[in-house]
């Protein structure tokens, strides 16, 4: 194994829990959306397929980084690429921009993780 496998499995990520007001049951609970802090991997799937990804997000790559990084308690992807995609496409734009704001908010910066 090497140094930066090794490295990396001393980690202990743990999933970030987003709630969705918009997105609430008939009772009112928020739908709970669990990200895991977004891997330079993820970065680079999304800037496949949105060259411009790092310099300004479009509301298309959003929803590609909601179905990628999307999981349910359990850490079970919530969507599919294919027609979830397209079902996020129709949501409100204030809706997704919020769930990918927040997905983004999970990675730290070096400050904030040294404060921890």
């Amino acid at each position: 194994m090497g140094l930066a496998r090794e490295l990396r499995n001393r980690r202990k990520l743990s999933a970030r829990k987003i709630e969705v007001a918009a997105w609430a049951d008939p009772d009112g609970q928020p739908f709970a959306i669990y990200c895991y802090p977004i891997t330079c991997f993820d970065m680079n799937e999304m800037q496949k397929k949105h060259p411009n990804f790092m310099d300004g997000m479009t509301l298309a790559s959003m929803v590609d980084l909601i179905v990628l990084k999307a999981c349910d308690e359990s850490g079970d992807r919530l969507f599919s690429s294919g027609d979830d995609k397209h079902d996020l496409m129709g949501e409100e734009s204030a809706v997704i921009t919020d769930i990918a704001a927040r997905m983004f908010s999970a990675v730290e910066s070096v400050e904030d993780h040294e404060k921890n």
